[in-house]
């Protein structure tokens, strides 16, 4: 891949606010399923609790000065729920001391000529609303809806590209169904409702965000190519299963107006009328997280596939369930530009990286080949979907600065940026340097 053939895509780089911000009880901020997850012992690998980190409620002049010395076009960035509404679900007032945070980032990434991109929901659902249901319960997504028309009253004057809802896989399935990530809830196939209110909030919002002025309102979804262990039958139904439930359970809905067959999982969506033409209504982008394949088998246990190691793929810092091939993130734009056709807005991807294994302080820069292999042939898997007619026009790194990994804690490392997670002190990459020059060379 080279940078004359990425001319066309604008590039962007992306964090989230629970997992760079600490600073978990500053200005007034409120609680949410994230606080309480870490909170609770041995539900994060190394113990960590997201603080202090990278600290960036404190120190985003840092980050806006790395951002404009990528030269990146726009930066997905994510607001928290809970600075701005602390008590929601409660009759909470707004926080505007957390809006005045957000006010700062956008207002220094405008004079840095970076685009602000803010995600309204990324996962930090207030535990006010879990109580309550959280995304089983239908009013969450009218109460999102309430906390996005605060935030876009605020900034909607200098905003004009929004994501509604991140990765709403990861929350139905890791959340609700596995109680792998918060909130941490082992409900399988009863949990698959929260695809419906999370994708409903979207369909809520987005036209009230475009009424502010927006000129792009759409969700982000992470896919992954399903592939089957073997080309036996039992292994290419495994597969259509995943395929089920993580792809086309979000896919369809948005881009063809209709959920997918989910008989063989017991499931009924909770659809009132008018729901699916507010989930359907077109976007100006589908915003598109990929990192690895999965390869699946059949289990005989209550959920009726597993996930196997992808035989001869090289792995991430995750091991072997984590495997690089980027050939399968091509393989999924093509099909679907084929499956969907011209209801398939441009995709931006949204989010795209690996973790590799680092050294927690540095003083110098980490020279580390793998990330730079792994973004550039994913980045060359997306110019070759867009050589075969794919629309894209964006390609974000995840991410710009080491972060909270979620369960994973502090383990992992996707920076461009290294962060010491006891200082917050910042030391970039050789990855940055290559995304810098990039950059830069597609500019030229």
């Amino acid at each position: 891949m080279t940078a004359e053939t990425a001319r066309s895509l604008h590039f962007s780089a992306a964090t989230s606010a629970f997992q760079i911000e600490g600073a978990r009880t500053a200005d007034g901020r409120g609680r949410s399923i994230w606080d309480d997850f870490v909170d609770t012992p041995r539900n994060v690998i190394d113990g960590s609790t997201a603080e202090p980190g990278p600290d960036s409620f404190h120190r985003v002049d840092e980050d806006i000065a790395l951002l404009a010395g990528l030269g990146v076009d726009r930066y997905r960035f994510s607001i928290s729920w809970t600075r701005v509404i602390p008590e929601a679900g409660m009759n909470g007032s707004v926080n505007e001391a957390g809006l005045d945070c957000y006010e700062r980032l956008v207002d220094g990434l405008l004079a840095a000529g970076v685009t602000p991109e803010p995600t309204l929901y990324h996962w930090d659902l207030p535990v006010a609303l879990e109580a309550a249901g959280g995304w089983l319960n239908r009013d969450t997504a009218h109460r999102f809806g309430d906390y996005a028309e605060v935030v876009a009253d605020r900034l909607g004057d200098r905003v004009r590209h929004w994501y509604t809802i991140n990765e709403p896989a990861s929350t139905s399935l890791q959340g609700y169904a596995l109680g792998e990530l918060a909130p941490g809830r082992s409900l399988l196939f009863e949990a698959l409702p929260t695809v419906h209110h999370q994708l409903l909030a979207h369909g809520l919002v987005a036209p009230m965000l475009r009424d502010h002025g927006a000129v792009q309102a759409a969700p982000t979804l992470n896919h992954s190519l399903i592939l089957p262990a073997t080309e036996a039958e039992e292994d290419l139904g495994a597969a259509g299963l995943l395929d089920t439930i993580m792809n086309r359970l979000f896919a369809d809905p948005l881009l063809s107006g209709r959920y997918p067959d989910l008989s063989a999982f017991g499931v009924q969506m909770p659809i009132v009328d008018g729901d699916m033409d507010l989930i359907s209504a077109p976007n100006e982008v589908y915003g598109f997280n990929y990192y690895n394949p999965i390869t699946v088998r059949p289990s005989a246990g209550p959920v009726p596939f597993e996930m196997v190691p992808t035989p001869g793929a090289p792995v991430t810092g995750f091991g072997p369930m984590w495997p690089i091939r980027p050939d399968t993130m091509r393989d999924f734009l093509i099909d679907m530009a084929h499956r969907y056709g011209s209801a398939l807005p441009p995709i931006v991807i949204t989010e795209n990286g690996a973790s590799f294994p680092e050294p927690e302080t540095t003083t110098t820069e980490i020279d580390y080949s793998d990330r730079i292999d792994y973004l550039n042939d994913h980045l060359g898997a997306v110019i070759d979907a867009k050589s075969a007619g794919v629309r894209i026009d964006g390609y974000t790194v995840w991410s710009l600065l080491d972060n909270f990994e979620w369960a994973d804690g502090w383990s992992q490392r996707f920076g461009l940026v290294h962060v010491d997670m006891h200082t917050g002190t910042r030391t970039p990459k050789a990855s940055y340097r290559w995304y810098r020059d990039l950059i830069a060379a597609a500019r030229s």
